[in-house]
């Protein structure tokens, strides 16, 4: 017994007649009895008594016709939702610390703006969690700092970036037009935590230069970086879209790093089989728009 032998069973009850039906159904008159007669083998009660031509309703039928009428009714109604799923219903989206802080809320709320029927799920980690939870398809796109390592994501830039040397003004270093690799050595210096997408691309390229940085500090808080490094306790190397209000302010300091290049994209990743539905599409898009157009000021984090 399927879908299309109740449907074929509700078609004939309402039109009192197995050629009526068929012709509702565009089905051959054939067709039809044979579905009824199926069915009622299936069930193994007869389904309507044949009188002068016409169908009446055996008891049986009576009693059958509710359920397949609500049956019918939920399957149609489950044909229809199921054709607007790829337009609406939950996405997860996961995004690293300084992406979850700075370009998240912008673009979330623009995209509720124009889909105020998706329902966002929200995941703020550092970037090798973020990678892990699409791995694993806890969220189905994953926006991070630098690339992904896992050949099963597939990583698409969005966005430029630049990693920059900060430090509290009066610094010795404010006197010079740059610093050199080997004087960072010298400092106390702030980091995130291992997995950090900053990190990594700081370290990796140090490590071209035979310098690896034991950090005095490691947190998870961005904003505990920046505020230690404004209060003289060390020195970092942050995003410029986190620092760039303070260095407009005055109350920090940057200077480049010779022979070192920080600059980096943002990617967005999602698993290399994942079916990428329409609402996902539509977040991606967003994601290369003008994003200073949805992008928070960030000023209000510091006061």
């Amino acid at each position: 017994m399927t879908i299309r032998h109740l449907k074929i069973f509700v078609a004939v009850c309402e039109e009192g007649s197995i050629t009526k039906a068929g012709e509702k159904l565009f089905m051959a008159q054939p067709t039809v009895s044979f579905a009824v007669s199926q069915l009622e083998k299936h069930y193994g009660v007869k389904l309507f008594d044949r009188l002068s031509k016409r169908l009446y309703l055996t008891d049986a039928g009576r009693k059958l016709l509710p359920y397949a009428q609500h049956i019918v009714l939920m399957f149609d109604e489950m044909e229809v939702e199921a054709q607007n799923l790829d337009n609406s219903g939950t996405l997860h989206i996961g995004a690293s610390v300084t992406i979850g802080n700075y370009l998240i809320p912008g673009l979330l709320k623009a995209f509720a703006k124009n889909r105020p029927d998706v329902v966002i799920k929200m995941q703020v980690d550092n970037s090798e969690k973020i990678e892990q939870s699409v791995l694993d398809n806890q969220i189905d796109l994953g926006l991070i700092e630098g690339v992904a390592h896992s050949s099963q994501l597939v990583s698409e830039a969005f966005r430029d970036d630049e990693l920059v040397l900060i430090f509290a003004p009066g610094h010795p270093w404010e006197t010079q037009i740059s610093v050199t690799p080997g004087q960072l050595k010298e400092e106390p210096f702030l980091m995130r935590e291992r997995g950090s997408g900053g990190r990594e691309i700081l370290e990796s390229a140090l490590l071209l230069h035979d310098i690896a940085i034991k950090p005095a500090w490691e947190s998870i808080s961005t904003q505990t970086i920046v505020q230690a490094v404004v209060n003289g306790l060390g020195v970092a190397v942050l995003p410029l879209m986190v620092v760039e209000p303070l260095l407009v302010q005055g109350s920090l300091v940057t200077r480049p790093i010779e022979g070192i290049s920080l600059k980096r994209k943002f990617f967005i990743i999602h698993h290399k089989n994942k079916y990428i539905a329409g609402i996902m599409r539509e977040f991606i898009s967003l994601c290369h728009i003008d994003l200073d157009e949805v992008t928070p000021s960030v000023s209000f984090l510091y006061h």
